[in-house]
């Protein structure tokens, strides 16, 4: 923790009494702190006890006085190598899941870079209604990583899950967190996710079911794995707010290939998991196509093969992953589209396992290397598929 650079957020909760505690350890441990604290946390600490403890001024207004002087929140959320909320109490929880700016410390969530921990303190009923396990969902999605509230006797006098993790358990936590090695740091990595659109007439398209979860995971894992990650995803209502993922939206084949073409050169690591079309309509018509009485004959052409052209253009030292989505003699499909496609590894999904495939939160795969070794894993969340394979590209570098 030495040198560290932390944001401490504080938030209006009983539990705001631990936060000159936590000051305390961290200022200790050797990092520097600056506290923000929202209206309603003052009501339970003050700001001069912990402006105190952290040896920094504490933070709760955008202006800092009538001359003008502000407080900047970008330049907060760029300073920092962590920002902690502890505790975070339900109504913060919620704003930051919906992007809500009504605050200095919202303001520097939503300008952080950096890696953001909270660590939610609140009644357990409070903690288990729905629409807070959804915010905290929310927020995983999102990259920040929750420090879990412990079990034990609260304000309200109940007995249950909803206590603010200690401060030392947080402290560890974060040295922790900065002591482990990223395992793809200084990669630059490359993922397609989603389907491709390929236009009849302004109104409709031909596409698959794809929703670009899987692509989504493999980014988010390769990102908490220290890589730098370019994702270029089809049409899809998924959204990733990860400070190590560019995300680039295309909507054909052909704008996907050009978008992958701009970043491959520079690319350690691609991975092409999206649901490309492999034919578009020869011609598209300005105007919605009218239903006539006669049948309708549509000319399709070939899209571009991004993955047979990315590994043409393959150079020593790149890793590139395909996905094989088979429904017959899977195995052996699998294992020639590694070689024609020159790839380094082919995930393989079946249709034929429930659970798999398009449209679920679930996914059955198997790992095939360039040796033919197959490496089969249960069904899965998405998220813990994504690790399996971000493990899988790991290995190639050991």
């Amino acid at each position: 923790m030495e040198g560290r650079k932390i944001i401490l957020g504080i938030t209006g909760s009983i539990a705001a009494y631990k936060a000159a505690v936590l000051t305390r350890l961290l200022v200790k441990e050797g990092a520097e702190v600056k506290v923000i604290m929202t209206e309603s946390a003052k009501d339970f600490i003050t700001p001069l006890t912990l402006s105190t403890l952290s040896k920094n001024p504490v933070l709760t207004e955008f202006v800092k006085n009538e001359a003008g002087e502000w407080n900047n929140h970008v330049e907060l959320g760029l300073w920092a190598d962590a920002m902690v909320i502890a505790p975070a109490s339900a109504n913060t929880l919620a704003k930051m899941a919906h992007g809500e700016c009504d605050n200095l410390l919202l303001a520097v969530y939503l300008s952080a870079r950096c890696p953001v921990f909270t660590a939610p303190a609140m009644d357990l009923d409070m903690l288990q209604h729905p629409s807070t396990k959804r915010n905290l969902d929310t927020l995983k999605d999102y990259g920040v990583r929750a420090i879990d509230p412990t079990h034990g006797e609260l304000a309200s006098g109940l007995v249950g899950v909803g206590r603010l993790a200690e401060p030392e358990e947080i402290v560890e936590t974060l040295k922790a967190f900065f002591k482990e090695k990223k395992k793809l740091s200084n990669k630059r990595a490359l993922v397609t996710a989603g389907p491709t659109h390929e236009a009849l007439d302004p109104v409709r398209f031909i596409g698959n079911n794809s929703s670009g979860k899987m692509g989504f995971a493999i980014a988010e894992s390769l990102a908490n794995q220290g890589a730098k990650v370019t994702l270029v995803t089809g049409p899809t209502h998924l959204a990733l707010a990860h400070p190590g993922i560019e995300v680039k939206r295309v909507t054909s084949a052909q704008e996907m290939y050009e978008a992958c073409q701009k970043v491959f050169s520079d690319t350690d690591i691609t991975v092409l998991s999206a649901a490309v079309a492999d034919y578009r309509p020869a011609q598209t018509a300005p105007q919605k196509i009218k239903k006539t009485d006669q049948d309708l004959a549509i000319q399709l052409v070939k899209t571009p093969d991004i993955a047979a052209e990315l590994g043409k253009q393959k150079k020593n030292g790149q890793r590139i992953v395909g996905f094989a989505l088979e429904t017959e003699n899977e195995e052996s499909n699998a294992k020639k589209k590694i070689e024609a496609k020159n790839f380094d590894l082919i995930v393989l999904n079946s249709l034929n396992d429930s659970g798999a495939g398009f449209g679920h939160d679930t996914n059955k795969i198997s790992v095939i290397n360039r040796n033919g070794e197959i490496q089969k894993f249960s069904l899965k969340s998405k998220k813990d598929v994504a690790a399996d394979i971000v493990n899988a590209i790991v290995g190639l570098y050991d």
